[in-house]
């Protein structure tokens, strides 16, 4: 498992996170999302990032900015980092992984949710895939 890296292409055109193609899954805490990669490599899953909560709050969040200002956001990509961040400033921590051609948000389910996940996001081009989702507080 690698550290998470936030990179230019994972944001959206107004810098926004949106990293197309890649699923971000937030667990409760370090020790249930690095036994949940060690599960994931077992399944093959090499290429997994794990992102401590001070990385999501210094990286992710910090993509927000001012996107809406002066209005709110027509898209769910701010409303979605706001979600994780409130997950990320109670102790909880991500993986990040890319999906392979092959899987769906059906299997990306089935794959995360024995694993303790408590909310997961699928990038997809033009829309968001809430995989696992926790109520709104």
């Amino acid at each position: 498992m690698k550290p998470f890296a936030l990179t230019p292409e994972m944001t959206s055109a107004v810098g926004t996170f949106y990293p197309t193609g890649y699923v971000f899954a937030v667990f409760p805490d370090e020790a249930g999302a690095r036994a949940a990669a060690d599960a994931m490599q077992e399944q093959d899953r090499t290429d997994v990032a794990h992102a401590p909560p001070d990385a999501i709050l210094q990286h992710v969040v910090r993509t927000l900015g001012n996107a809406d200002d002066p209005l709110p956001s027509v898209g769910a990509e701010g409303v979605i980092v706001r979600r994780i961040a409130d997950m990320a400033s109670n102790g909880s921590h991500a993986l990040f992984f890319e999906a392979h051609d092959e899987d769906s948000p059906e299997s990306l389910t089935d794959l995360l949710e024995p694993l303790g996940c408590q909310a997961a996001f699928y990038y997809r081009r033009l829309i968001i895939e809430e995989l696992i989702s926790t109520p709104v507080p």
